[in-house]
């Protein structure tokens, strides 16, 4: 909540009036004051009937507001963590805040404007002079829905502990609801396009992949829970469903395990709320894209201790290419009920369906030289009965404990099965350097279960206060594939640039080939955030792994695979935040990743894994009490221990293939970020990546100093906006977006220089209900890649310009 000079108190100081006037005005202005504290006094001493269920102490002091009629602010720095067992009952105002934040240390001063703010501790008439922008502060926490922010007040992607972004080591970002409202976000490869430090390639039409720090993000969270991110099968176009994504850009071991140095994405589901909420959207665009969404929820008792919200969604569209098309449709549901004032338990499931007709398996070819053929961007090379579909059903369970000293015990578990259905045609090259194309078809059936449960709460050491977590999580990844295999016949020589998608019949399929496997990993960890002073505080974590990998592929006759596992693989965390004022802090981390590896050493032992250190310190502000967040980082990633293949003639008995572990890689680099409030109505979200890999060593001498993952720029800038307008153009919104990269090459010689692409948003809100949006993406059509790869495939064009029409409707209930 932003305030400016009263307009009154303004023509006052300014006005050219007499003695006489002034006076008046004075009197005038007394009994305005004097009458209105009066007013105010009346309804703090009214009684008024309370039905607030417990909850997260935040959203249980927004409830009270609302049926009050005060306006309270909430600062989510003291709120983060709390719970209120809710208010039931006939209470002054006064008396409600004394009983939902009982044994909490907080305390809540009325400021002269009437509104309620939170304070630490006793509250004293000194709180009173706080600055006011600081109090009533737009009371930010882990929820974004409705807030209107770019930023958040709370996370837990880093350590587990639910801290600020200034609170947290290490850098990191979030994409707030409204942030993916403003930019039209529909699937996770718009997060990783608009994310600073993420880049986006994508190996097929319907295989994204992200990228961060040089490497692959391989691991994802849901609500903290650690899934295999797999391009294949995983529907990406879920984002309905998710109130925010948290993004950790580096080594996130503590957090997932197993994995590559590269950071992992938290998607944070919508949750039920008490109030009820509806929300109907409908949007039209290019390429006949046409798309709904209903979005429902309140609570399902007279209560509200059986809270429920369901979110549908349905796209139909065409697309740039020819004959691609999108059919994706997402149910999803979830429903809390309080068990008891201590006790939550929430279920939920989703239902994700994506059809893609037209789909490739790789993408465009260049040239054998590394060079680009003339196409167009609506071209392809895979002949146009081709598709790409994928199936996600999930069901999920939580409880939470709480206990009266502040701790709580928490139970997660979800169930995620894959399917994915596919027919296509890709490109190789042969000795002669000619084109053919190759058709196959897969079914893939992949099925993720996983189960975390841990504690967290306060403890009391050397007579302060500190945080601590301990828990265990189990995850285990079947995968069942086939029958598939190539196409009967279907291996042709073609030229790329005269390709006839109709030319070429389904051929019939050999369904030789099949697959299975399995993934486990069982883990321990704990982390701890000791507050050593009042402006210096020490998170250590560890986590130990134990994780064993297998998989068979039969084809024909033949069978082959991988069986390997790591045993107490040791994870370390640690961190240091110093403020240096109630603005800034400098912060240092230190962690590391594990990834194994089914390389052999010359006796045809495993080699040890592939191992991720991650160095950071920089330099973090919040300013407006959080509105507004600022990060400065320098960072220096470490990769060792990748395999370096040795000769045949090294290799013992029965080892054909050996190698040793004497592969590094550094990456080095600066990141800025900005993402928060500027001004009243201005949001705005700024990034600034700079990241340059190179091989430290190399199994050719000559390599060594070389680039490393020459496919991600050194450089990436990404900037977003919107600006409400002010006085009578109030209900227009405008914005718009920004972003670029420097050149990026492959080791077959295919280069892209630098690019950049704008986009512009407009909004227009016809009354509190009603709210119009465009959005024109790529204004100056800018013809690039989106990715770039071999000669044989997987240069993938960035859409063309295009444009998007929306329309939410949003009553009041």
């Amino acid at each position: 909540m932003k305030y400016r000079p009263c307009t009154l108190a303004y023509a006052v100081k300014h006005a050219s009036a007499s003695a006489l006037s002034l006076a008046l005005l004075t009197g005038a202005v007394s009994a305005l004051s004097t009458a209105s504290a009066l007013a105010e006094t009346a309804q703090a001493a009214q009684s008024i009937n309370f039905a607030i269920p417990a909850g997260p102490l935040d959203q249980v002091l927004g409830q009270f507001g609302r049926q009050a009629g005060v306006p309270v602010s909430v600062n989510a720095s003291l709120t983060a963590g709390k719970r209120s067992a809710g208010l039931r009952g006939a209470y002054s105002i006064e008396q409600g805040f004394a009983r939902i934040l009982a044994g909490t240390n907080l305390s809540v001063l009325r400021m002269d404007n009437g509104s309620y703010g939170l304070v630490e501790g006793v509250a004293s008439d000194a709180a009173l002079q706080l600055d006011a922008t600081r109090v009533n502060s737009v009371g930010l926490g882990r929820t974004t829905e409705q807030t209107g922010s770019y930023t958040t007040g709370a996370m837990s992607v880093g350590t587990k502990l639910s801290a600020s972004i200034r609170e947290t080591p290490q850098s990191v970002t979030v994409v707030t609801r409204q942030r993916m409202d403003d930019q039209n976000m529909q699937k996770l490869e718009d997060i990783a396009l608009y994310t600073p430090g993420l880049t986006l390639r994508k190996t097929g039409g319907e295989r994204p992949e992200f990228y961060s720090r040089g490497a692959a993000i391989k691991t994802i969270m849901i609500d903290g829970l650690p899934v295999a991110y797999d391009s294949d099968t995983l529907g990406t176009s879920t984002l309905a469903m998710y109130d925010h994504v948290e993004v950790v850009r580096g080594a996130s071991g503590l957090m997932v395990g197993a994995g590559n140095p590269s950071g992992t994405l938290n998607l944070v589901r919508k949750r039920p709320t008490v109030d009820p909420r509806l929300s109907i959207s409908a949007s039209a665009g290019s390429w006949d894209d046409y798309r709904t969404e209903l979005d429902v929820g309140g609570k399902l008792n007279d209560s509200g201790s059986l809270r429920g919200r369901f979110v549908g969604s349905y796209q139909d569209r065409n697309s740039f290419i020819d004959a691609y098309e999108n059919k994706r449709q997402l149910l999803y549901g979830i429903t809390e009920y309080d068990l008891g004032a201590d006790t939550t338990l929430t279920l939920g499931a989703y239902y994700n369906r994506e059809d893609n007709p037209g789909a490739d398996w790789n993408g465009l070819p260049s040239r054998v030289d590394g060079s680009f053929f003339p196409f167009s961007r609506s071209a392809r090379t895979a002949p146009d009965w081709t598709y790409w579909n994928k199936k996600n059903r999930s069901v999920f369970a939580e409880v939470e404990q709480r206990f009266d000293n502040d701790w709580k015990l928490r139970l997660n578990t979800t169930w995620l099965r894959g399917d994915l259905e596919m027919l296509g045609g890709s490109l190789y090259t042969d000795q002669n350097n000619d084109y053919h194309l190759n058709i196959g078809r897969y079914t893939y059936q992949h099925t993720q279960k996983s189960v975390d449960a841990y504690a967290s709460g306060p403890f009391s050491l050397f007579g302060a206060t500190h945080e601590l977590v301990v828990g265990a999580s189990f995850r285990r990844d079947d995968t069942h594939d086939g029958p598939g295999g190539p196409g009967i016949g279907s291996d042709v020589v073609i030229d790329p640039i005269n390709f006839d998608p109709k030319a070429y019949p389904k051929p019939a399929i050999d369904n030789n080939w099949s697959r299975a496997g399995r993934e486990e990993q069982s883990s321990v960890y704990a982390t701890a955030r000791f507050n050593l002073r009042d402006d210096l505080r020490l998170i250590l974590g560890s986590r130990l792994d134990w994780y064993a990998y297998e998989q068979a592929t039969h084809v024909d006759i033949y069978s082959f695979g991988d069986d390997y596992k790591v045993t107490r693989e040791y994870t370390p965390y640690a961190g240091l935040v110093y403020d240096l004022d109630d603005t800034y802090s400098v912060y240092t981390s230190w962690t590391r990743i594990f990834r194994p590896q089914a390389a052999q050493d010359a006796s045809g032992s495993l080699l040890e894994p592939v191992t991720g250190t991650n160095y950071e310190a920089g330099i973090k502000a919040e300013y407006f009490a959080g509105a507004l967040n600022a990060t400065l980082a320098v960072f220096q990633l470490d990769q060792e221990n990748l395999a370096k293949s040795l000769p045949s003639a090294l290799c013992g008995p029965g080892v054909p293939d050996c190698a040793e572990a004497s592969g590094e890689v550094r990456t080095r680099g600066i990141e800025l970020e900005l993402s928060g409030e500027l001004a009243p109505g201005w949001q705005a979200s700024a990034g600034y990546t700079y990241a340059a890999a190179e091989h430290t060593k190399a199994s050719n001498s000559a390599d060594k100093g070389a680039r490393f993952d020459s496919d991600t720029p050194y450089n990436v800038l990404k900037l977003s906006t919107t600006y409400r307008l002010p006085g009578d153009l109030e209900k227009w919104t405008v914005g718009g977006g920004f972003r670029a990269q420097s050149s990026a090459y492959t080791s077959f010689g295919v280069k892209q220089g630098g690019y950049s692409v704008a986009d512009l948003m407009l909004g227009y809100r016809l009354n509190a209900a009603w709210q119009l949006q465009s959005n024109l993406n790529n204004v100056f059509d800018k013809r690039y890649y989106q990715n770039i790869s071999n000669s044989w495939g997987a240069n993938s064009f960035g859409d063309p310009r295009n444009v998007m029409f929306s329309v939410r409707y949003t009553p009041d209930l």
